[in-house]
């Protein structure tokens, strides 16, 4: 039976997973603990792609993972979430309304600008001006669990394109965490880990990014005629992207392509041998992201191309890395590969189709919103900013006026349904009390109550969402083609004395950690109340 494109009938899978479930936790036994955990996320994996490409991919990558693996086809993370929020709810076990992180940026009311989640201006950085720290992620996450369990003996780091998410996947314990700096291109981090291996001075020295990327340039890996299920005008016309010095946004354009993942992977591999992971007296961590977001600069709207080449590319990766783990542990490892959610594109498709589009203007919206309530209320500035759906209301000025903000918001919310491209609306309060869609408790645990704003928007599928509310720094990165999509994606858990299994029915995906740290003979992480899978 073919795994992951296979289904068993949903009622014998709930009946075999009941079954395990009510079986005793088997007793404890004398096998050594494992020597590393290697957790790895990939933004924007998709399931499709894995099954077409499977004939395609090396024994020792993804199809290593399918073969020898708990195969989970359906990781729920109830509601939509970017890279940075989605990594934080697998890695604490926790939802966004308890772990303080509810995407990438947050908007600041007072300053009424967007600012990084993690932004702290008390943490100055290495081989970077970014400040950053986790002191906003409010709970430990699981390499806090395996530092705290080795008593400071053993390894924990983790590596990522992003700033942070390299942070989140390192919490509040690791040794450090890397990333790559936007501006220079550098590896860096921020002094709030207080250990940086040699490896990445001499790495920023001896073989920085910024000489080597002027001559990288991504292209298909296979000729393109072996790239299955394309159309014939895209085989005629094989992709070539560089990244020449200059060019002002060359890094992110970088860090967006799928050769910043043999970065990652080098850089991983290099910490394995070099630091001597999986060889300490307990167990070592090391937390990887990788990408395989759709990529923003192609020349074409359909980027299936690019797309395939990327996963193709990452299967390599993955095999260069699981035999640097192997190499280091004799097999005495744990892996586990969770994706985060595919995310709505920002390009819309071809006027030539006729798919009916629209945009929406934050900034039209808040206006229109703004003079409605100053009709009722009277002259003041009623609305404040826009972030990821959520208008934010001045509640300073409906305290000043002694005014009853919930009355307020419902108002608002009634007179922006009225406007054009809005799906639904709620407010705060409906969120809360859950009095919302059909995906009512994933959106309430979804919603932190300190960085939510007062309404929340969801636009038309097909529209555009223009965030032109203002031009602070970040304030362009929602800009997205509204689409609705499964907030489900593939998890793998690879470890010794586990037997392969596929799990088709949806897991939540708050599940896997517990179920990591189980087989880790650790503790979950403090906010992680969900039973651990029966895998044992």
């Amino acid at each position: 039976m073919s795994r992951l494109n296979s289904s068993l009938p949903s009622r014998l899978v709930i009946v075999l997973l009941a079954s395990m479930v009510g079986m005793t936790m088997p007793a404890a036994d004398n096998r050594m603990s494992p020597r590393l955990v290697v957790g790895i996320v990939v933004d924007g994996l998709q399931a499709d792609y894995i099954n077409n490409l499977r004939d395609y991919f090396s024994e020792g990558g993804f199809k290593r993972l399918l073969r020898d693996g708990v195969v989970i086809t359906n990781a729920d993370y109830g509601t939509s979430l970017d890279p940075v929020a989605a990594s934080a709810m697998l890695m604490t076990g926790a939802s966004p309304s308890v772990n303080g992180i509810s995407g990438e940026f947050i908007y600041d009311v007072d300053g009424h600008r967007l600012k990084p989640t993690l932004f702290d201006e008390n943490s100055i950085g290495n081989f970077t001006d970014e400040t950053y720290s986790p002191r906003n992620l409010l709970v430990s996450n699981i390499a806090d669990e395996v530092r705290i369990a080795g008593g400071g003996v053993t390894n924990v780091f983790a590596i990522a394109p992003d700033v942070q998410q390299a942070i989140i996947l390192g919490g509040h314990a690791a040794n450090s965490v890397f990333w790559i700096n936007d501006t220079n291109g550098n590896w860096a981090t921020t002094t709030f880990y207080k250990d940086v291996p040699t490896i990445i001075g001499g790495r920023n020295r001896l073989a920085p990014l910024a000489t080597r990327l002027d001559t990288m340039s991504w292209t298909p890996l296979l000729p393109i005629v072996d790239y299955p299920d394309l159309p014939d005008h895209l085989k005629r016309y094989p992709f070539r992207y560089v990244f020449p010095q200059g060019k002002e946004d060359r890094y992110a354009v970088f860090k967006n392509s799928a050769p910043v993942n043999n970065e990652v992977t080098t850089l991983a591999i290099d910490f394995i041998n070099t630091l001597g992971l999986g060889k300490h007296d307990g167990t070592d961590m090391l937390n990887l992201a990788y990408t395989l977001v759709p990529f923003d600069y192609t020349n074409n709207t359909d980027s299936r191309l690019e797309q395939m080449d990327s996963y193709l590319r990452l299967d390599r990766n993955l095999e260069q890395l699981f035999a640097g783990i192997d190499r280091a542990t004799g097999g005495n490892s744990v892996i586990f590969l969770v994706a985060t959610p595919p995310s709505s594109t920002v390009r819309r498709d071809d006027e030539r189709w006729n798919i009916p589009y629209g945009e929406f203007s934050t900034r039209k919206a808040g206006s229109l919103l703004n003079m409605y309530l100053m009709a009722l209320y009277g002259t003041g500035e009623w609305v404040s900013g826009y972030h990821n759906g959520h208008f934010f209301l001045n509640n300073r000025l409906i305290k000043d006026k002694n005014l009853d903000a919930k009355a307020i918001r419902s108002e608002a919310a009634l007179f922006i349904a009225r406007m054009s491209g809005v799906k639904e609306v709620y407010t705060i309060d409906q969120i809360l009390a859950g009095n919302v869609t059909d995906k009512a408790n994933a959106l309430r645990r979804n919603t932190h109550i300190r960085t939510a704003g007062d309404i929340y928007v969801n636009v038309i599928p097909g529209w555009q969402i223009v965030n032109d509310f203002d031009s602070s720094a970040g304030s362009k990165a929602n800009n997205r083609v509204e689409r609705i999509a499964a907030t489900t994606a593939p998890a793998f858990i690879l470890a010794p004395n586990i037997s392969p299994r596929q799990i088709d029915i949806p897991v939540d995906v708050r599940v896997i950690i517990p179920t990591v740290s189980r087989l880790l003979r650790i503790r979950s992480p403090n906010a992680a109340a969900s039973a651990a899978l029966p895998l044992n």
